[in-house]
């Protein structure tokens, strides 16, 4: 984990191209390249090893967060902000993965099948209106996914007023919306 973690911290601060394993050694304060090479054939295994343990964080962060939602509605209300809350609390997991996501084949996003889990159940259950689950979930991740690329160009961005337009706008595409869901 110590290796993952001056991974994650080496290529938030200097990108991935140069995050080489004498950089992240020296981050982790190991004396040699050689225990990165112990436990990792080479960067692309270590940058899998990254990408599955932000994932999985932002997908057990997630379950906690929307587990505890009542209707399909509010559990992706809690998805979209939970989402962003994790880009806020997290930022530098965000900004590895997002280089290492730019730089590699595309992996499946963090939350897909709970994400599309919880479409389905409000389409089939009648809360939104007819649409394809995958196509909306995708949307909603690619704008998620956007957010570490937003706050690296405009830092101060009013990351409560981002959830909240996303929520309002994602809750107007999945149909059905209340009038009030919209909020300044």
């Amino acid at each position: 984990m110590q290796i993952v973690k001056a991974t994650i911290a080496t290529i938030a601060e200097l990108g991935y191209h140069q995050a080489s394993f004498a950089r992240i050694a020296e981050r982790a304060r190991l004396s040699s390249t050689r225990l990165i090479s112990y436990h990792f054939d080479s960067k692309d295994e270590l940058m899998s090893q990254v990408i599955a343990t932000v994932h999985g964080d932002l997908a057990i962060y997630l379950e906690r967060r929307v587990g505890g939602a009542t209707t399909a509605r509010e559990a992706l209300d809690s998805y979209i902000r939970s989402t962003v809350a994790y880009v806020k609390e997290h930022p530098a997991e965000m900004r590895a993965a997002t280089e290492i996501h730019h730089h590699r084949r595309p992996e499946s996003p963090a939350g897909s099948s709970l994400l599309e889990r919880l479409l389905a159940r409000g389409r089939d259950g009648g809360e939104f209106a007819a649409f394809d689950t995958r196509v909306m979930a995708m949307a909603i991740h690619r704008t998620l996914d956007g957010l570490p690329l937003l706050l690296d160009a405009s830092p101060g961005t009013d990351l409560d007023a981002y959830a909240d337009e996303l929520a309002a706008l994602y809750a107007r595409a999945t149909g059905h919306a209340p009038a009030d869901t919209f909020r300044r």
